[in-house]
């Protein structure tokens, strides 16, 4: 499937008039966000951790020269970064190409290794089934699936210790669970919500005032961080009983979540929120 910038529209419409801002792709994908920043005229700096998205961004950096850098690094990385943004902007979870290719072994559909890795660097899933024991992944299961049968299927993971994606698949009896387990393994092995944690974190350092991030989620856990972020980034914390009535660092952009339109031409998109904040001082 053609990957399919989610909520693009909203994105943009979040982002305000970008012509000669600086946007921080923090997430690049295949160049979705970036490009449709970079025709708006703005100056892109774009991360991934994923050395595969490397052509996608030569063929950018090509076409728009200086106006647009890449940075192969986990998002995270942006911490390391001494400089100022006028936009920043995530798009979480997994992209389409990694899914649809099945060589990386996230997807179920077809048998390969069980891999999962976003950087191709480190431990697989298979061979994290050495180190994980029955409550980790029980845990896990939990945590990052809200799998109801999470220790049976972790002490069956223990037991036949799968190596590939049908290995995996075969020990999961319910359908319904198939999806989220899957899911759960791959957000834990690629530490997805300490990413998001981390990133968000150094975010109201790296935006100028009036300058905006915006995080387009798929996953409830990462959504929920985002948006518990965003709201004590926009609350005054304090005393109560102080006479000083202190004004709020950020204002909360109106949330969205795709058009029926979006959902006929996207159905991968069913799950997004996208949230935001302005940085008013």
């Amino acid at each position: 499937m053609k990957h399919i910038p989610v909520l693009l529209d909203a994105v943009m419409w979040a982002a305000g008039d970008v012509r000669d801002a600086r946007v921080l792709d923090a997430t690049f994908g295949a160049g979705g966000y970036s490009r449709a920043f970079l025709n708006a005229g703005a100056i892109v700096t774009a991360f991934d951790r994923d050395p595969t998205v490397a052509n996608d961004a030569k063929q950018i950096a090509d076409e728009f020269g200086s106006r647009f850098r890449f940075i192969q690094k986990n998002f995270s990385s942006m911490a390391e970064l001494n400089e100022k943004f006028d936009v920043i902007v995530f798009d979480l979870g997994i992209s389409s190409m990694q899914i649809d290719e099945p060589s990386r072994g996230f997807s179920f559909r077809t048998d390969a290794p069980l891999d999962m890795r976003m950087s191709i660097d480190g431990p697989t899933v298979s061979d994290m089934f050495n180190v994980w024991t029955v409550d980790d992944l029980t845990k896990i299961l939990r945590d990052f699936g809200d799998v109801r049968p999470a220790r049976a299927i972790a002490a069956a993971i223990k037991n036949k210790m799968p190596k590939t994606t049908f290995e995996l698949k075969d020990l999961i009896h319910n359908p319904r669970d198939i999806a989220p387990v899957f899911q759960a393994l791959r957000i834990a092995l690629n530490d997805e919500m300490g990413e998001v944690t981390r990133a968000l974190a150094v975010v109201p350092d790296l935006l100028n005032v009036g300058g905006r991030c915006i995080c387009v989620t798929f996953h409830s856990v990462e959504d929920r961080i985002v948006k518990n972020t965003f709201r004590e980034l926009s609350t005054v914390a304090g005393d109560v009983r102080m006479p000083i009535i202190e004004k709020p660092r950020f204002e909360l952009i109106k949330p969205q979540t795709p058009t029926k339109a979006e959902l006929e031409k996207n159905p991968r998109a069913r799950s997004a929120h996208m949230r935001g904040v302005i940085k008013l001082c």
